[in-house]
């Protein structure tokens, strides 16, 4: 927090300097980028692989996949009705340099959806996980882990070889979070610097309108459904993994929180095999922020440009947007890319006016990724509550303060990797008089 506030000092009172100081948090962004595929892969791989039927794999992924869809259809759903009533772009302008900014964001989207689809697949079964692609890591791992399941016994030497260098990543990734303080205060800082406070305005509406939407979104929508089908309040899952969205929120990547999210949901004692294959496949199917900001920035686009969608338009456009932004979650920018990728498949007229939020996109950047972290955290307690797979004791425990996370060793206090075995429950339990 104080690198943060350091950082906003540093871009109000020098800007020239603050910019130059971009490269430390794209550098701590990308030490985090650098173990996101091996957490992944060790996550899945051990979550599929300690599961003896792959029926009980089947209907955890096929409940979450129909958890993500509904959710993210819902998410769409309110960005639409928001955008539609906010009317955001109405008065606005675009300067040649804002077309210039549009039409070079449109070169970094997908070209097609069978281009996307198509790069799912890796190269070699190896190159998935050196080439940083997420989706490529999940099938990867997803197959991995399968083939793992059918041998049985004979696969028990290699999953504990996994299970090993699990522990590996997550000791390198504490030692990398000791640096996350220099990375805030220079994202923080060159952010501040380079678009100062003027140029926010004239934006002003979208971005107040859009945090609000997100902020009502996490707390009423999920909010609700997490009251009603875990007994769980919002309020202390967010305030439980409030570290996690102060680093959300000085690199605006929720990629930075994911092996975090994954070590913090199985200490709250939720089972591996649910978070192994919850969260990383939430991160890359599970959009909520992205969704409502697609639906809100192509709603504010098209009225900004002087030519507003119609109903049948905005449904076309937006489902074209929330299938290519699969895989794109936590990586900072993408959204702004996804957004032009969509208008030039569909609305190329609309590319330029991409370049209208270019200057405010990072800020907006910040309410997705937490709003996507959001919905995955609850996301995996509901999940966890379904499959009968949650500790619901333990979680209550822990989301009272019971029961701390380890931050030294990013794993839970009993060990291993956060998840509680059977046994030290009873004993935790009885230690906290309960």
């Amino acid at each position: 927090m104080a690198a943060v506030l350091a950082g906003i000092a540093v871009g109000f009172a020098a800007p020239g300097t603050a910019v130059e100081l971009k490269p430390l948090g794209t550098g701590f962004v990308n030490l985090i980028k650098m173990m996101i595929s091996p957490v992944i892969f060790c996550t899945i791989v051990l979550g599929i692989g300690s599961v003896r039927k792959a029926a009980k794999v089947g209907a955890v992924g096929g409940l979450a996949l129909g958890y993500f869809l509904l959710m993210s259809s819902v998410a769409l759903a309110v960005g639409l009705l928001v955008g539609n009533l906010l009317e955001p772009g109405s008065g606005l302008h675009l300067t040649e340099a804002l077309r210039h900014a549009g039409e070079a964001q449109a070169k970094n989207a997908h070209e097609s959806t069978t281009a996307f689809l198509l790069g799912i697949i890796p190269t070699t079964l190896v190159s998935a996980l050196t080439g940083g692609e997420v989706l490529q890591t999940l099938l990867v791992a997803l197959l991995v882990g399968f083939g793992l399941q059918a041998m049985g016994g004979a696969g028990e030497p290699v999953l504990r070889g996994v299970g090993h260098l699990q522990k590996l990543v997550f000791r390198i990734l504490s030692m990398i979070m000791w640096v996350a303080p220099v990375g805030a205060f220079g994202a923080i800082a060159a952010v501040v610097g380079a678009t100062g406070v003027d140029a926010l305005k004239s934006l002003a509406v979208i971005m107040i309108g859009f945090y609000t939407t997100c902020l009502l979104f996490v707390v009423v929508i999920l909010g609700t459904l997490l009251r009603l089908v875990a007994g769980v309040s919002i309020f202390r899952l967010l305030k439980y993994l409030g570290r996690e969205f102060l680093l959300i929120l000085s690199t605006s990547s929720s990629e930075s929180a994911l092996p975090r999210l994954i070590a913090k949901m199985e200490h709250l004692g939720v089972s591996r095999p649910v978070v192994g294959i919850t969260v990383p496949t939430g991160y890359s199917f599970n959009l909520d922020g992205t969704a409502i900001y697609l639906t809100m920035a192509s709603l504010f686009i098209a009225e900004a440009m002087g030519t507003p969608l119609d109903l049948g338009q905005q449904v076309s456009l937006l489902l074209f947007m929330i299938i290519a932004s699969k895989g794109a979650a936590g990586v900072t920018g993408a959204g702004l890319a996804t957004l032009a990728g969509g208008l030039q498949s569909h609305r190329p007229e609309l590319v330029d006016g991409v370049g209208l939020i270019v200057g405010i996109d990072r800020f907006m950047s910040e309410a997705r990724a937490m709003t996507n972290f959001a919905g995955n955290a609850v996301a995996t307690v509901l999940v966890g509550t379904w499959t009968k797979e949650i500790d619901r004791e333990r979680a209550q425990e822990v989301l009272a303060g019971r029961l701390p996370f380890d931050e030294s060793t990013l794993t839970a206090e009993d060990g291993g990797h956060g998840a509680p075995p059977p046994e030290p429950r009873e004993a935790e339990r009885a230690a906290a008089g309960v």
